[in-house]
């Protein structure tokens, strides 16, 4: 049964199986450390007194071999300890069961993209079950990031025109918090995602929830949705603020000077060009880093996002 553990005192709540195991090996090292820094304070200063200037008391010792023995010994089976214990720990964190559902994993400046088994696919949200074991295959679009959710104690590179894996399984339910730690740019602060563990019921209503299309909703409406779900804030702003890409407040209906030194009128087709293909056409002044969103999004979002930016007087 899924338990919410706080047994560590100076990280998050362990949330997967191998949280405890990093989590002991870090304490005990730790541990170690406290107690020879203060083994070797102490005799610092009980042999600076007692063999001070001026002392009588007969010549102090040059060589004591069964004491060199012990200090030799005693570390070098504590470091082989240690090594045995972090070699096991990381062959466990490194190799996932072979039952475990393959999600794959693409990141790009400045959101992940999750891709599940079914064709299903998500934006900066990780749906998963607890206590079931799930393997992430990853790459990059762009340039090296790095998936790190710390309540789970794992991290990976990921990096373009390669796979690279991270595998977990969850013992808590409810939410944890993704983070890019490596420094990637601009946005590098505000490429977050959530992990949403759930029961089995919970999981398979989201995946009925999610498996058809929003018909529903107002398109201005999704598209605002949309524009945090896919995290365009990260890079475009709607309040007329300067970020990584134009902002989006006032654009509609303006005509844009482009770095090819063209101008371009900004209607429903630019909008959905520069959200398909968005380096056909760059405003000038910006670069052109902004990933591609062919294939992740329907034709309603499409649609949604861009009466979403007509609303933005």
């Amino acid at each position: 049964m899924p338990t919410t553990n706080h047994d560590s005192i100076l990280f998050p709540p362990q949330a997967s199986t191998f949280a405890k195991d990093v989590d002991a090996l870090y304490y005990f090292i730790h541990y170690l450390s406290i107690f020879f820094w203060v083994l070797i304070v102490v005799g610092i200063v009980y042999f600076t007194w007692r063999w001070r200037r001026g002392h009588k008391e007969g010549v102090a010792p040059s060589h004591n071999l069964p004491l060199e023995l012990t200090w030799s010994i005693i570390p070098l089976v504590l470091v082989i300890s240690i090594f045995l214990w972090g070699f096991k720990s990381y062959m466990h964190i490194s190799r996932a069961p072979g039952d475990a559902t393959d999600i794959h994993v693409t990141a790009q400046k400045w959101s992940w993209s999750f891709e599940y088994p079914n064709g299903m696919k998500a934006m900066n949200e990780l749906h998963v079950v607890v206590d079931k074991p799930v393997r992430l295959v990853m790459t990059s679009s762009d340039v090296i990031h790095s998936f790190s959710v710390p309540s789970f104690r794992n991290k990976m590179d990921v990096i373009p025109g390669r796979y690279t894996t991270f595998w977990f399984q969850p013992t808590m339910l409810g939410e944890q918090q993704v983070y890019c730690t490596e420094f990637c740019g601009d946005g590098h602060s505000e490429m977050l995602a959530k992990i949403f563990v759930h029961t089995q019921e919970e999981y398979d209503a989201w995946v009925e929830a999610n498996s058809t299309e929003d018909t529903t909703t107002p398109l201005p409406e999704l598209g605002e949705k949309l524009f945090t779900s896919k995290a365009c804030f990260t890079c475009h702003s709607v309040d007329g603020s300067a970020k990584v890409g134009p902002s989006f407040k006032g654009i509609f209906g303006h005509e844009t000077s482009l770095t090819d030194g063209t101008k371009a009128v900004v209607d429903e087709n630019y909008l959905r060009e520069s959200i398909l293909q968005p380096n056909a056409k760059v405003v000038a002044g910006f670069a052109a880093v902004m990933p591609s969103f062919q294939g992740q999004l329907t034709e309603r979002e499409i649609n949604g996002l861009i009466e979403y930016i007509k609303t933005l007087k």
